[in-house]
């Protein structure tokens, strides 16, 4: 397949428009066109050790969960590890894709891959997603009554403004008095120009309704899951199923204060990879993530709640074997996808 057509797969897959707009996702680098994708390489973390085996692999492109280009590049030389794997990826003409945070918030992503450790659970985003788009045309929505003897004239002026859409009129009784009611959306510019318009008859203006379109939220995607476990199970047979679904020897866990490994867990609240600002504030039995502060840690267990921490990528990882499969049908089985055997998360337990 080609990458432009790949990255398309990809996009459509889970948008990036989904990620936080602090990350970097999507095509991160390209080698110059046409360049045809046989082989997909799938990796968390994109190091030199993995660079090394994706070139051994004659990968094509590499979809690294994490982007390696994170902070803007002034320079791509031998000089810093980052840069060299850009210049190893162009050397070599491998693309470097990246979804991140875009996959975090995916109905079918990370998030949810990580609730499975839970066992039977129903689960919901503690940060729900917005579309990328209003439903309709603009940001803003106006109504406002007028009589029939300046309809016609404040019409034809907003007709002449830019961006104004969904203009229409229908009857409407204001205080005794039969009227028109006008309702019409305008971009942020647009809302100048109208109230201005509007502005110069007094009657008209203080009849204005000015209301700020929302964008609608997008069912089962968002950052962060508040999982609800079908029945109760205690908190040190969570642990156990937990380290066998990230197929983990160790894991850290506070106590939540008042509780003890036997106390029930019904609800769980979670955030791959570092949770804190995902989680802090929600309510629930339990906290499970890659990484938290000290005191963070602390807050949480203060007020009941036990942390169960598995190191960042670890609780990322994983996923990566469910997503070839899924990429696979994704993809027509037109490229041939392989997960990396040297990414491993850089903290170790001695």
């Amino acid at each position: 397949m080609d990458l432009r057509e790949v990255v398309s797969a990809l996009n459509d897959f889970a948008s990036p428009s989904l990620a936080e707009g602090w990350d970097n996702v999507g095509l991160l680098v390209e080698p110059s066109p046409p360049h045809a994708v046989n082989t997909l390489f799938l990796t968390n973390d994109l190091t030199e050790e993995v660079m090394e085996e994706a070139v051994q692999k004659k990968a094509d492109l590499i979809l690294s969960y994490h982007p390696p280009i994170f902070a803007p590049l002034k320079r791509v030389t031998w000089g810093t590890w980052k840069e060299r794997l850009v210049v190893r990826a162009l050397e070599r003409r491998i693309g470097i894709y990246s979804p991140h945070t875009a996959y975090d918030a995916a109905p079918h992503g990370v998030n949810n891959w990580l609730s499975k450790a839970l066992g039977a659970c129903t689960s919901t985003p503690l940060h729900p997603s917005t579309a990328p788009s209003y439903p309709g045309e603009g940001t803003h929505r106006v109504e406002f009554c007028t009589g029939t003897e300046h309809l016609d004239a404040v019409l034809s002026k907003i007709k002449d403004i830019q961006e104004v859409s969904c203009l229409t009129t229908f009857p409407a009784r204001v205080e005794g008095e039969e009227q028109t009611r006008v309702s019409l959306n305008c971009s942020q510019k647009a809302l100048l120009e109208v109230v201005a318009l509007l502005s110069q008859n007094s009657l008209l203006y203080h009849k204005t309704e000015i209301l700020l379109l929302q964008k609608p939220l997008l069912p089962h995607t968002g950052m962060g899951r508040l999982c609800t476990l079908s029945e109760p199970v205690p908190l040190s047979d969570i642990v156990q199923r937990i380290k066998q679904h990230l197929r983990l020897p160790h894991v850290r866990i506070a106590v939540g204060r008042g509780r003890t490994p036997e106390s029930p867990v019904k609800t769980a609240a979670l955030c791959a990879g570092s949770g804190s600002s995902i989680l802090k504030g929600t309510k629930a039995d339990l906290y499970l993530t890659g990484e938290m502060s000290h005191h963070d840690v602390l807050d949480a267990v203060a007020n009941g709640i036990s942390v169960i921490l598995c190191e960042h990528s670890n609780t990322e990882r994983g996923f990566l074997s469910e997503l070839r499969d899924t990429l696979g049908i994704h993809l027509q089985n037109k490229v041939n996808i392989i997960v990396s055997e040297t990414d491993r998360d850089p903290l170790q337990v001695v």
